[in-house]
């Protein structure tokens, strides 16, 4: 019986153990199921369950803007001329005249809607160029029914942003510039403004991507499915806080109508821009003074460089960069500690850097980095030149066939048909092979290669030694610049 009550005791005690263990699995289970529970809810409650105290907050911010244009009216029915007869030419030129100078027409009014918001108390308000565009006279209605008239300060068309200015007896309620940089892909953004012409309305939505360019130079905006329709133009597109992190812009739609894809200038460019209206009345941009364009593969491989990233330099008048020492062949990778990923990157870069600054640029040159100070210009007092270079000794054409292109050292003679200045030194193009890779590149005759390798080339040796070079060098391509009607671009051709 002892040994029996011996055996049992253990049983009992591990059925203890498995009860404890299983209890404590289920505590823990439980613990972990209200965590995530708890977890959940946390996340829920950091969307926004409704926008009405966001909307409260900057509405009194958002205007609606009319504006109103004299136009010359129709020039009324034309008048019935049997065709041939004498008098038909007469009565097309003068009915011609009617249409282009306005003559004696009477003058209609022209109007037009959008949306603006008040930055500061004393009466700045943002909106688009487009929507007050020679305007004649401009109202503002503000959220609480008052009106008053507002007056142009500055516009700049390259952003499609205008500032305007009212005069109040009392301060205006206003809104803050947010960083739209930190803005991320998914954020909620709400919009407010006046769609066509219905008054104040607010419609949210997402950040559906950045750094959308439409057609500017200076294109850097936020696209989102947040409804925007004519007549939101100029209005603001709010973060969570309340900041304004864009300007309703443009639409993309098949019907004029919101399909869910509208862009917003970026406050990271809107901000610069107004404040320089807001100071100058005018736009003060930073001018590097090179061309450049986009590399691709075999242009970075011919460059000894691992990845696209840059800016190539094509060309270097007279302006900032060449007094730094900037040359053409130079890649541009960083710009005042910003890396340069392209072009469209530099050029909005450079322009928003102001005039005068003296700014460090990191470029990549034979197979080294050499970090150059330039002091910017303005960009609008820029004036296009172009360097001279030494002329050259009338020489008999040498033509040599290299990579599918048919090339000749030019002679006056040659100069006059492609109506070269006499300062253009390089290799013409004479003929193209249509089946070579250069004809697939896009070189045709009448282009003149001014340089191979990053080192000019004048005659067919020189052409041939850069080729040498680049094979030894364990190049697979050799970069190519050729000029076109004057316009230099780089082409990297595989070396066969």
């Amino acid at each position: 019986m002892t040994s029996k009550i011996r055996v049992l005791a253990p049983m009992r005690d591990l059925q203890n153990s498995n009860t404890v263990l299983w209890r404590g699995t289920m505590a823990l289970l439980t613990g972990f199921s209200l965590l995530l529970a708890s977890s959940i809810a946390s996340e829920a409650q950091s969307r926004p369950g409704t926008f009405a105290d966001l909307a409260d907050e900057v509405s009194p911010s958002v205007v609606n803007i009319t504006t109103a244009t004299n136009v010359a009216g129709p020039a009324g029915p034309r008048p019935l001329v049997p065709e041939g007869s004498p008098l038909e030419d007469f009565f097309n030129d003068f009915m011609d005249r009617q249409d282009r100078g306005g003559g004696d027409r009477p003058q209609r009014r022209n109007n037009a809607l959008g949306s603006g918001f008040v930055i500061s108390e004393d009466g700045f308000i943002v909106t688009n160029n487009h929507v007050i565009e020679q305007a004649d006279e401009i109202m503002i209605e503000f959220f609480s029914g008052e009106e008053l008239e507002a007056v142009v300060i500055g516009t700049d068309a390259n952003t499609d942003l205008a500032l305007l200015k009212v005069e109040s007896e009392e301060p205006l309620p206003f809104v803050q510039w947010g960083d739209s940089d930190v803005a991320r892909v998914g954020d909620w953004v709400m919009a407010v403004g006046n769609p066509l012409g219905q008054g104040f309305s607010v419609s949210a939505g997402i950040v559906s991507a950045r750094n959308r360019a439409l057609s500017g130079t200076y294109d850097d905006y936020i696209q989102t499915d947040a409804a925007i329709n004519r007549g939101n133009s100029g209005g603001p597109l709010f973060n969570m806080n309340g900041d304004v992190i864009g300007v309703n812009t443009a639409i993309l739609s098949p019907n004029g109508g919101s399909i869910g894809i509208g862009f917003a200038m970026s406050s990271a460019v809107a901000e610069n821009v107004i404040g320089q209206l807001k100071e100058f009345g005018e736009t003060r941009r930073g001018w590097l003074g090179v061309r450049i364009q986009d590399m691709n593969d075999d242009m970075a491989e011919a460059l000894g460089l691992a990845s696209t990233d840059g800016a190539l330099v094509t060309d270097v008048p007279d302006g900032p960069a060449m007094e730094a020492g900037m040359e053409a062949g130079d890649v541009i990778l960083t710009f005042d500690g910003t890396d340069v990923i392209d072009t469209r990157e530099l050029v909005r870069i450079v322009g928003n850097t102001q005039v005068g600054k003296t700014v460090r640029v990191v470029v990549f040159r034979e197979g080294e980095t050499q970090t150059l100070r330039v002091t910017l210009a303005r960009r609008e007092d820029a004036e296009r030149a172009v360097p001279a270079s030494a002329e050259l000794e009338p020489k008999a054409p040498i033509q040599k066939e290299v990579m599918g292109l048919t090339l000749s050292e030019l002679t006056p003679e040659l100069r006059e048909e492609l109506s070269l200045g006499r300062s253009v030194a390089g290799l013409a193009i004479t003929d193209v092979n249509g089946a070579s890779e250069a004809y697939e590149k896009g070189l045709r005759p009448g282009d003149v290669i001014t340089e191979a390798g990053q080192r000019p080339v004048e005659t067919a040796e020189d052409l041939q030694d850069r080729i040498e070079a680049a094979r030894d060098a364990g190049r697979k391509s050799i970069l190519l610049l050729i000029s076109r009607a004057g316009d230099p671009r780089f082409v990297a051709l595989s070396l066969q």
